[in-house]
């Protein structure tokens, strides 16, 4: 019997305790970045320092898609699991070795490269910086400043994923999900205790990132050393599997990059909106990334080591079962996460972020772009989801296809939302780069389900329209019942901060129970939660 080849019960078990460790982990990161949130808008506001700040920052992460949870994570992972599964133990140490040598020498020579262009790098994104000079500074200057700090975050963060790549393979779920940790108690440190006795605290925040960057690297060593599987790094671009990891990121490499330009745009078209405009993006989609985090992306992280053990193993039942368990979690949680987030949008946003320096106007104009993400959570989570799908089986082509074309249909959509938002004067024209995401992310989606059901690697369980009617009338319910009782935005900044607080306590608490009874009126019982083995396909 292979190390694939598990029992059913078994596996369904690890596989929800691996999601639910995951989870817990990324909540807890998530909750320290709202945390860290909050400092930024109570000491920033959403004015020239955190435009310049958060323009900076992205930059090392749009790079970081190409090296570390991206192109990189979803070739290496499904390549040292086949050789985890097949080869000796030197040959995986080796693989490890030279993946670790090659990708360390490349990152320093990118990393190297993004400091001395800085100044080219925010005249491509951010060319509305130089357009306008702001009467309180310059946000060109600044954000030049701040990413020659940031940009080394690319290569320590990559290095840091592909530790936990290692780590994943072998069910050491705990550690990367924490070190995310890390980078949020940095940033609110330097944000709230060393940034205001500065005299840039700009400056000061973007060093925070370069702090945070290095301990988390440092941080997943030990975990490697446990495992007695350390890297050694070692230049290695002729090693076979290396040859094999690079072939696999080139695809995804190339949609990485149409998915930047795509970035890049919304930044640019942002960048010549009023003043703000960034940051109410900025903190919509960070309130909308809390529940895509928490469990979209812990599902994904899970899912992929064990589709590709299932692969390797020839395992093809226990592949699309796999696959049906995770779907039906996404839509038991995402649904009811998306009605929740865009009743909630107005009192997230005047609970956590209003006071100091963000005031009624940036919740008024946040609230807007965090319903039109909101709109799109199913299709983000989805997307995660039935991605690995094809990177476990060694398919980068057809997921990055589909991506290239969901994307070009994004771009499309901001300018034609943006433009007639503008022309007919109605407020919050950011809100349509949010809703042309939205929608582009259910096309990704869309795509991506009917690829897995051609190819025959999801092969449905029967059951699935009644258990989606079930979700979707639970969820109506909760979000009905929450308009009816939830006091209007205007009444949540009127009411002071630990009354906010007990009444979004109380909403959330509310609608999740009321969800979880409305779902066991409808027949839906927690053994559905648990991996099964596949019946006949519908």
């Amino acid at each position: 019997m292979s190390k694939a080849q598990t029992k059913q019960p078994a596996a369904g078990r690890r596989l929800l305790r691996s999601t639910t460790v995951v989870g817990a982990m990324t909540l807890l990161s998530r909750v320290l970045g709202l945390v860290r949130d909050v400092v930024f808008a109570r000491f920033f506001g959403a004015g020239i320092v955190m435009d310049a700040f958060f323009v900076a920052f992205k930059i090392p992460n749009i790079f970081r898609r190409f090296f570390a949870e991206g192109a990189f994570s979803q070739a290496f992972v499904p390549v040292f699991t086949e050789y985890d599964e097949r080869q000796s133990r030197p040959e995986v140490q080796e693989l490890v070795d030279r993946v670790a040598g090659t990708l360390g020498i490349a990152l320093f020579g990118v990393t190297l490269a993004g400091v001395l262009a800085a100044p080219l790098l925010i005249a491509v994104f951010a060319p509305g910086f130089i357009a306008g000079a702001e009467a309180g500074g310059d946000r060109y200057g600044l954000a030049v400043a701040m990413l020659r700090l940031t940009f080394p975050y690319l290569l320590f963060i990559s290095l840091a994923a592909l530790a936990g790549g290692i780590l994943n393979t072998y069910q050491r779920f705990a550690a990367p999900a924490f070190a995310p940790v890390l980078l949020n108690l940095c940033l609110i440190l330097f944000a709230a205790g060393i940034a205001p006795r500065t005299a840039d605290p700009g400056i000061a925040l973007a060093a925070g990132v370069f702090v945070a960057g290095a301990l988390q690297l440092l941080f997943m060593l030990p975990f490697l050393a446990r495992l007695k599987i350390l890297p050694r790094p070692r230049w290695g671009w002729r090693h076979p599997g290396v040859r094999r990891v690079l072939g696999l990121m080139a695809p995804v490499i190339f949609g990485a990059s149409v998915a930047q330009v795509n970035i890049l745009f919304d930044t640019l078209i942002a960048s010549f909106l009023a003043t703000g405009s960034i940051s109410w993006l900025y903190y919509s989609d960070r309130l909308m990334e809390f529940p895509l985090g928490v469990f979209g992306i812990a599902l994904a992280t899970v899912i992929l080591p064990n589709l590709s053990r299932q692969h390797a193993a020839q395992s093809a039942d226990e592949f699309s079962a796999t696959l049906d368990w995770a779907v039906r979690l996404v839509a038991l949680i995402a649904v009811p996460a998306t009605v929740g987030l865009a009743v909630l949008a107005g009192p997230l946003l005047a609970t956590i972020f209003y006071g100091g320096r963000f005031g009624a106007g940036d919740v008024a104009m946040a609230r807007i772009s965090l319903v039109a993400y909101a709109l799109g959570l199913s299709g983000f989570i989805l997307v995660k989801v039935l991605a690995p799908g094809f990177f476990a089986r060694q398919d980068t082509r057809t997921p990055v296809r589909i991506g290239v074309l969901a994307l070009l249909v994004n771009m499309g959509l901001n300018l034609l939302l943006v433009l007639p938002w503008l022309h007919f004067g109605l407020p919050g024209p950011h809100a349509g780069l949010a809703c042309a995401t939205s929608l582009a992310a259910f096309l990704n989606a869309g795509l991506l389900w009917r690829g897995l059901v051609r190819d025959g690697a999801w092969r449905r369980t029967p059951g699935w329209g009644r258990f989606l009617a079930q979700v979707l009338v639970a969820a109506g319910l909760m979000g009905g019942v929450l308009v009816w009782l939830l006091p209007d935005t205007p009444a949540w900044l009127a009411a002071g901060l630990l009354e906010r607080c007990a009444w979004l306590a109380a909403a959330v608490a509310g609608g999740a129970a009321l969800y979880a009874l409305a779902l066991l009126l409808a027949g839906v019982r927690p053994g559905q939660l648990l991996l099964r083995r596949r019946q006949a396909p519908l």
